[in-house]
């Protein structure tokens, strides 16, 4: 065997996509850095909303990076491990830093090791790191055996960074004129645990893998697409949240009401 057949295979493409999204993670890390050399959140606003900014844009790499490589047939082990490394920056590095020092970095939590407060608030943020490391790692060792299925188990790590990335958008939004978050700060805290664990559950998401440019669709799911689309031109800032809600919310919802018949049944 030559060493040209030992190489991985790396289609261009696909994996030009990758690097997309790997760029937009680093550039948010980048302007995350800036907004905390400013002496005031209120000053550093406006870098942390452009780091935002850029992990949508890691959203968006990731969406068409899978795309194309199921479109040309051209999905390798190469393509999923870069694809996760990239992730694990854009969406688990970046957004665990944005809220760290955006929001946490505020948040009085009194323990009695740290009397004074604010002293464990990094904790927060590297759990998310944490659930969202085990969670591309467990994608990846069930991809490997072919037990992938059609739909994530666990809320995938880039839906939890758009989440995360939307919510916080709207809370500084809210506090645009004030130097602190306040409650804001203790909302997200608590929207963060909850996304972290909800990365590493058994609750099923849908993965859109089936959608491409072949699938078909009715007059009416085409209605309501451009519907969707216009809304959420006319109302940027909040629509992203509440989409990212629907999805976040709707497959929990359906497995709490599975548990509950399983309890019924076996009861």
């Amino acid at each position: 065997m030559s060493p040209e057949d030992e190489e991985p295979k790396i289609y261009l493409l696909p994996n030009l996509m990758t690097a997309g999204n790997l760029l937009c993670g680093f550039l948010a890390i980048l302007t995350i850095f800036k907004g905390m050399q400013e002496e005031s959140l209120l000053a550093a606003m406006p870098s942390y909303q452009t780091a935002m900014l850029y992990i949508f844009g890691s959203c968006l790499f990731d969406l068409l990076d899978g795309r194309l490589a199921r479109m040309g047939g051209q999905e390798s082990p190469f393509g999923q491990e870069f694809d996760s490394l990239a992730d694990m920056v854009s969406f688990g590095l970046a957004p665990a830093l944005l809220v760290s020092r955006a929001v946490l970095a505020d948040l009085e939590v009194v323990t009695p090791f740290d009397p004074e407060g604010s002293g464990i608030t990094w904790a927060f943020a590297f759990i998310y790191l944490l659930c969202g490391g085990i969670r591309l790692a467990r994608f990846n060792c069930l991809a490997r055996i072919g037990k992938g299925g059609r739909d994530f188990r666990g809320i995938p790590i880039p839906m939890a960074a758009g989440f995360v990335a939307s919510l916080t958008f709207i809370i500084i939004k809210f506090h645009e004129e004030q130097r602190t978050l306040g409650w804001g700060a203790y909302v997200l805290a608590a929207m963060i645990l909850g996304i972290s664990l909800l990365m590493v559950s058994n609750v099923r998401y849908p993965s859109f893998k089936k959608i491409d440019l072949k699938t078909k669709a009715n007059v009416w799911t085409l209605l309501g697409t451009a519907v969707l689309l216009g809304v959420i031109m006319n109302f940027k800032v909040y629509a992203p949240a509440v989409i990212f809600v629907i999805y976040l919310l709707i497959p929990v919802f359906r497995w709490l009401k599975k548990s509950e018949k399983v309890g019924e049944l076996e009861s």
